[in-house]
């Protein structure tokens, strides 16, 4: 089943559930409503029915519902009579019938009904049982029954049909069933309508999908125009599809520089190896010289290839991230830099500071920088490196600087100023701190130094506020 099918059937199903419920609801509420209208009038018209007890023919005076009469003569029969008053305006009259303790019944005068006396009646009359209402069928009708204790000592049993509320009733089923399924088809076709108009925007977004898939096309977009569920997922391809074009671009990009850039090492290998291997006669300090360089091209080569696979990676560490003291990694890569550069002047003054990331990949950012600094300072220059608590490592050193055009690329994968395509490098270093920097919450830029000539890099990384030292160097933080 389609999702559009899914969509109308549940509604019309709960339409329906609901249209269900509250007709049941009218129907017992009407039916309750009508049987407690009964049983009120039944109530009443029972009080204006009672008994009278005579000896012999005698006959009583009926003041209001009180029998006035002679007082029982010695040896005269007991006779009970019924008195069941006309109903007023010819409305709905009533049965009743006189039942004694010991099952005896006493009817009224005329065609007598087939009420049978229950155990219960007989409690009623005893006194055991309080009056209660109940239903019964007589001579065929469904009656409701209305059974008191009179005043003398007898249970009184009044009856009334229920012919004309259960007619009533039965038409207000048929009414509410004709609803309740109208109902239902009106819920249909407006789940159809309704499913048709909102879904519209899916049918839209999965062509879009579906297009792109086939096509390759990452530049198609979505109109997202509104503040809806709908518009928010619409909005959310867009920026996944540009996302995605991005991520595309600059793998097509990272793929031709680094096609770029490894061509010229390999095409210098390859002619060097050539060298040696045509020239039989060459001097062996000659073929050392040209070992020697085929060593450190190859080293440049390793070199470019691990950078182009921390950049493929795209912040993605081998390693957990666990709690460090950049402070003391600053100092560790700083004494690797002075056996690396011996003639490079290191100035160093750090504060103990708590990071969160991956050891090797700040090790690496901040080995980037400090390669930086010692490629561009003059010989025996000065370079400041100062860690503060708040997880910044600041770089300066005292060369030419960077040139105003140059600024908004130094972060570029490959990107080499002119005056530094003289130097060793392939222009990937800055890019791999960046991207540390990013995958670590935090960021790098470029500051002008206040005075004098020179670059100063602030690579900034978010620092736990609290943390302890103990007296070997071991650290815990929050």
């Amino acid at each position: 089943m389609t999702f559009r099918r899914r969509l109308i059937v549940l509604a019309a199903a709960a339409v329906a559930a609901a249209v269900l419920v509250a007709s049941g609801v009218t129907y017992v509420i009407v039916r309750a409503q009508l049987r407690g209208e009964i049983d009120s009038a039944l109530r009443d018209e029972a009080g204006a029915v009672f008994s009278v007890a005579v000896q012999g023919p005698a006959r009583g005076v009926v003041k209001g519902r009180d029998f006035v009469g002679p007082a029982p003569l010695p040896g005269k029969q007991h006779i009970t009579r019924i008195i069941v008053p006309k109903a007023p305006l010819g409305g709905p009259a009533i049965y009743a019938q006189v039942v004694k303790a010991n099952g005896s019944v006493v009817r009224p005068p005329g065609p007598a009904l087939g009420l049978r006396v229950s155990s219960a009646a007989r409690d009623v009359a005893s006194g055991k049982r309080a009056a209660y209402f109940s239903d019964a069928t007589v001579n065929g009708v469904h009656a409701r029954v209305y059974t008191r204790r009179t005043a003398d000592g007898n249970a009184l049993q009044a009856v009334r049909s229920l012919a004309e509320v259960d007619s009533t009733l039965s038409n207000l089923a048929l009414v509410l069933g004709a609803v309740s399924l109208a109902g239902i088809a009106l819920a249909a076709l407006l789940g159809f309508l309704v499913a048709r108009s909102a879904l519209r925007p899916v049918a839209r977004l999965t062509a879009a999908a579906e297009e792109v898939a086939h096509t390759r096309d990452l530049t198609r977009r979505i109109e997202d125009g509104g503040s809806d569920e709908l518009s928010r997922l619409a909005a959310a391809f867009n920026r996944m599809l540009a996302a995605l074009e991005r991520s595309l671009g600059a793998q097509r990009q990272l793929v031709a520089d680094a096609s770029h850039e490894l061509r010229t090492p390999l095409t210098s290998l390859r002619t060097t190896l050539e060298v040696l291997d045509r020239v039989e006669d060459m001097p062996v300090e000659k073929r050392r010289e040209l070992s020697a360089h085929v060593v450190a091209q190859l080293e440049d080569v390793g070199a470019l290839v691990s950078d182009l696979v921390d950049l493929a990676r795209d912040g993605d560490f081998d390693e957990p991230l666990e709690p460090l003291r950049l402070d003391l990694l600053v100092e560790e890569m700083v004494a690797r830099a002075q056996v690396l550069h011996p003639a490079l002047d290191v100035r160093l003054d750090v504060s103990p500071c708590m990071v969160v990331g991956a050891e090797s990949a700040l090790s690496r950012a901040v080995a980037n920088l400090l390669d930086n600094a010692a490629k561009w300072s003059p010989a025996d220059a000065l370079v400041r490196v100062r860690v503060t608590p708040a997880g910044e490592v600041l770089v300066r050193d005292h060369g030419p600087g960077i040139a105003e055009e140059d600024l908004p690329h130094v972060f570029d994968r490959f990107y080499r100023a002119a005056s530094a395509r003289g130097l060793p490098g392939s222009g990937l270093g800055l890019a791999i701190v960046q991207q540390v920097a990013r995958a670590h919450g935090g960021s790098v830029e470029v500051q002008r130094p206040e005075t004098g000539e020179g670059t100063c890099l602030r690579l900034s990384i978010p620092a736990l506020t609290q943390f302890t030292i103990d007296p070997a160097h071991a650290l815990t933080g929050a």
